[in-house]
């Protein structure tokens, strides 16, 4: 029986912190660091996105877009205060991140939050297809699917993902946008090695944050995935110190 990830929601203190995964995953790309502030003190909320985390990555092309990720997003608010909680910051990993950046945008009741290696400001310097396809792969060779059906649904995949890519890129532009409008303090923080996004891009979005008190962090030696890879340590270091002014 192969375990699907859930999201997650950890219960901690009364100031709480939404944690959005990243595109080709799921909530166990933000689990460790969702634990690791509940243990800080913090309640967290990590939900899924629409059509991630079933175990058929097709899934997140036919059922999942950039508006249902949004409304996603919206509801991970929502919930959060359906339950009383009132003071809220919100961060997403790489997708996530341009989610999160949206919330501040429209949402002048969250406190704070921001982006981890993600790709609000584009570039055509990307391999998401490949890395995309590539986890595919090995979600498929996990589940011992026969060759002639795993080089169908690869080939599947390749032909629609660019079109989703598309439309992540306009959801991005939007975001990128209205990034002026940001008033709440923001975390932004990029690996420099990063192998999925263009990371010098991470500049362009602090400097576009003209409204907004930026706390940067470019972890030189760090890959994409931040909350999990050689950089984490540090980025729980530094997230905190943030959130203990955002929350003071």
């Amino acid at each position: 029986m192969i375990q699907l990830p859930k999201p997650f929601f950890f219960e901690g203190g009364s100031q709480a912190v939404i944690l959005l995964h990243a595109y080709a995953s799921n909530s166990n790309d933000v689990r460790m660091l969702g634990r690791y502030l509940q243990r800080q003190g913090y309640t967290v909320l990590g939900p899924m996105f629409t059509g991630h985390g079933t175990g058929e990555p097709a899934d997140i092309l036919t059922k999942g877009s950039p508006d249902t990720w949004w409304q996603d997003t919206q509801q991970a608010v929502q919930s959060l205060r359906d339950k009383h909680y009132e003071r809220i910051c919100i961060f997403g990993l790489s997708l996530g991140g341009i989610f999160a950046m949206r919330a501040l945008e429209q949402d002048s009741g969250l406190l704070g939050g921001g982006a981890f290696s993600s790709p609000i400001i584009t570039s055509q310097k990307n391999n998401l297809i490949p890395e995309f396809v590539q986890l595919a792969k090995a979600t498929y060779k996990y589940q011992q699917l026969d060759g002639d059906a795993e080089q169908q649904r690869l080939n599947w995949l390749t032909a629609h993902l660019p079109a989703q890519l598309t439309q992540i890129n306009q959801f991005a532009g939007t975001v990128a946008n209205g990034l002026s409008q940001v008033q709440q303090p923001t975390f932004i923080a990029q690996g420099g090695q990063d192998g999925l996004i263009d990371a010098q891009k991470a500049y362009a979005l602090r400097d576009a944050l003209t409204s907004s008190q930026v706390s940067f962090h470019y972890y030189e030696d760090a890959g994409h995935v931040l909350t999990v890879n050689s950089a984490h340590h540090q980025l729980e270091r530094d997230l905190t110190a943030y959130l203990k002014r955002i929350f003071n």
